[in-house]
């Protein structure tokens, strides 16, 4: 019988319910009640209906009866208006709930957002239910498993149907499938794909997506192929899958050939078919097919416009994207974050970040997880630590999810801004730290050369028992390079593989050059290229490029720069560092042809652009830049700087200009329109002296910049934070406490 609780509860619901557009005419007579309260559930299309029902059930005892409290139970459970809370209360009163009941509980939080309870449920099951699990309880279960990603308790469950002799069940073999392909297991999927002995569409339907979504999308369209050779007639679902099979590799031929496919043998085309086939196009570059197919649409949702969106933003065509945002109906989170998300990506931090702000005014919208993981990284672009902070702050007000995506993002934006402390004060206070967390705060300590704690802290994520990924060594690497660590690197590099499972990938082995050519191990680095097993790209090129720039190796220079130029022709930075080189070694003839190559081949070099913020507001100075309102004010403030280092006996450092400069008495003026310069003048007149100096640079810092740092940090008592290409330079008292390279 229910408590006293609950009846009361379900009371007070009946009252609210009793509303003329809910009212239920409930039954009279005793010998029509079960039937009628069957139908009358059946009836129920909201919520407070139920509840009436549910509440004259007990007031007159049918809720005794296990079948129509089974059916009371999945209406709550399982209906359009479920209540999953109420629907567990329903469930405590039932004195003996038949395995169907508790079937229809797993079921409904195994669809939940807390898929967890689905187990804890099934645990309470066998100790209290006399009936054994049987082969609708296990599907469910399976879903559970799927949603919460745990290999072990899918496999125990597996085990579990083997000796619950259910193992030869085709309905629960396809759930396993699915389950296992979820998991990142497309081996032991296709194990039990194979031993299917009569497959239906589900399995090759499920067997697909697994190969789909687990990073093998050339299996998914081999499958494909195979099924189509054996008679079994593709449905919806399976174009489905073999479209995102096709998206993932980039195949748009073969994606044609599928469209095409679907239509001579008059698949029915749904909304969901049609966007599909619309982020086949979108992810293999073809925004004509794709705005073709749109057009013709005869519905659309958001995923569709959403879809457009992100293909015209990701091409770089933003005027388009802007077109589609503006036309949308109804512009929901996943739209703005795609458009913000594609500025991001792009290198325009800046209208990321207006883009978000015109969210935040927006009344449709408010900023989720994503958008503010974008956002955090268009500051960390920008420097902005200021609007970094007001994001924290904003998660903290409005109690946003702190989880490891936006920890990561939080970690990376302070550490990137130039508050390394503030990046270590977060690090320490989260309590769920995932491999990312922790490998972005050991790429925070490489950057600023402290390679030593980097190495540290791998130690200490080894110990909590979180295993590195690619991510992970790449940071690590960059710290032992930074820091002159090589046996450390080296040591590391060679257990990836036999200790740690993962290959190295092109940039570990850049890594590694790195690490070599910085300690002055040049032939090191050159034998190591020569001895990869994988063909160098040009970023391990560019890595003993600028190596042999460290240390003035002009021979090695130039073989170098010649494989990086064969690789990449437009590389002007290729061209810049090697002429750089025949500067300081006074090969004066190798640069003036070096700079008739430049022009005769139309390469011009990447203006150097650097963003400082104040007062919450990003300002960014170009070489030479005259367009801030206060210009004038800054070059009268520059020139005082440099007389005053002149005085205490700075020289310009000429030889890095010579490249592009020809005339003697320019030389000295280029250098003075640098845009580092330019920024720590206005850094100076517009800060508290108690404030740090925060700068970005697109490009990595000329050594006479780097000298002039140091000098203006010792003269004007200034902490000074520059972050270039590389890596960051913290200048205090006249010192540098990264690795000084000049």
């Amino acid at each position: 019988m229910a408590s006293g609780k609950l009846l009361h509860l379900t009371r007070w619901d009946a009252q609210q319910a009793a509303l003329p557009a809910g009212n239920v005419i409930l039954p009279k007579a005793k010998g029509e009640r079960s039937t009628n309260f069957l139908e009358f559930i059946d009836q129920c299309t909201n919520i407070m209906q139920l509840k009436q029902i549910h509440a004259h059930m007990l007031r007159t005892s049918p809720f005794c009866d296990p079948y129509i409290a089974s059916k009371l139970l999945t209406a709550y459970a399982l209906t359009s208006f479920s209540c999953l809370r109420y629907a567990q209360n329903v469930f405590d009163q039932i004195l003996q709930p038949n395995l169907y009941c508790w079937n229809i509980l797993i079921r409904a939080y195994a669809s939940s957002s807390e898929p967890t309870h689905s187990f804890l449920i099934f645990l309470h099951m066998l100790y209290s239910c006399s009936e054994f699990p049987n082969k609708f309880t296990f599907p469910f279960l399976f879903k559970a498993a799927s949603q919460l990603k745990t290999l072990h308790l899918g496999s125990v469950l597996h085990g579990m149907v083997i000796k619950a002799s259910l193992a030869s069940d085709l309905f629960i073999l396809n759930s396993l499938i699915h389950f296992y392909g979820s998991s990142g297991a497309s081996d032991l999927a296709h194990r039990v794909f194979t031993n299917i002995p009569g497959k239906d569409i589900v399995s090759w339907n499920a067997m697909i997506n697994a190969f789909a979504q687990g990073g093998l999308p050339e299996k998914a369209l081999l499958l494909f192929e195979e099924m189509v050779m054996k008679d079994v007639k593709p449905n919806v679902i399976t174009m489905i899958g073999v479209l995102s099979a096709c998206g993932k590799k980039l195949d748009l031929e073969f994606g044609r050939w599928i469209c095409s496919y679907i239509e001579r043998n008059e698949i029915p085309v749904d909304l969901t078919l049609n966007n599909a086939m619309l982020d086949m196009y979108v992810k293999c570059g073809s925004i004509h097919d794709a705005k073709n197919l749109f057009n013709s649409m005869p519905e659309k949702d958001i995923v569709s416009w959403t879809t457009m969106l992100d293909g015209h933003a990701k091409s770089g065509n933003f005027d388009e994207a802007h077109l589609i945002f503006d036309a949308m109906p109804h512009k929901e989170a996943a739209a703005w974050n795609a458009l913000i998300s594609a500025y991001e990506q792009n290198d325009k931090p800046r209208e990321a970040l207006s883009l978000f702000h015109e969210m935040q005014l927006s009344k449709n919208a408010k900023p989720d997880e994503v958008t503010l993981v974008c956002a955090l990284c268009a500051c960390a672009q920008l420097g902005a630590i200021d609007f970094g902070s007001w994001i924290h702050a904003y998660i903290k007000k409005h109690d946003i999810n702190l989880n490891c995506h936006v920890t990561t993002s939080l970690i990376d934006m302070y550490a990137k801004c130039g508050d390394l402390e503030k990046a270590k004060e977060l690090f320490c206070s989260v309590e769920r730290k995932d491999v990312y967390v922790w490998s972005a705060m050991i790429a925070a300590l490489a950057m600023y050369g402290q390679g030593i704690a980097a190495f540290d802290l791998f130690s200490s994520m080894l110990e909590a028992n979180i295993k590195p990924n690619v991510v992970t060594f790449t940071n690590i690497l960059c710290a032992c390079s930074h820091t002159g660590l090589v046996n450390e690197g080296k040591h590391l590099f060679e257990q990836m593989e036999p200790l740690y499972g993962i290959v190295p990938q092109i940039h570990h082995y850049a890594c590694m050059v790195d690490i070599f050519g910085r300690a002055g191990l040049l032939e090191k680095a050159a034998s190591f290229i020569e001895e990869m097993p994988i063909p160098p790209t040009a970023s391990v090129w560019g890595a003993l490029l600028g190596a042999c720039s460290l240390h003035g190796n002009v021979e090695l220079a130039e073989h170098a720069c010649h494989n990086l130029l064969e690789l990449e022709p437009q590389n002007h930075g290729a061209f810049v560092l090697l002429s750089n080189i025949y500067a300081k070694a006074g090969k004066w003839e190798k640069v003036s042809n070096l700079r008739k190559l430049m022009r005769d081949s139309s390469i011009k070099k990447e203006p150097g652009c650097c963003s400082i913020g104040v007062n919450g507001v990003v300002y960014e100075f170009l070489v030479g830049d005259n367009s801030h309102p206060f210009s004038q004010k800054i070059y009268t403030e520059l020139d005082e700087i440099l007389e005053k280092l002149k005085s205490i006996g700075y020289k310009p450092d000429v030889s890095e200009i010579l490249q592009l400069v020809e005339e003697d008495n320019l030389m000295e003026r280029s250098l003075k329109l640098h845009s580092e310069k330019l920024a720590i003048a206005f850094g100076l007149i517009s800060t508290a002296s108690s404030q740090p100096i925060r700068i970005v640079k697109n490009l990595r810092i000329c050594g006479d910049c780097h000298t002039v740092a140091k000098l203006v940090s010792q003269l004007y008592d200034r902490e000074i934070l520059l972050r270039d290409r590389y890596r960051f330079h913290h200048f205090r008292g006249g010192k540098c406490s990264c690795m000084d390279d000049w």
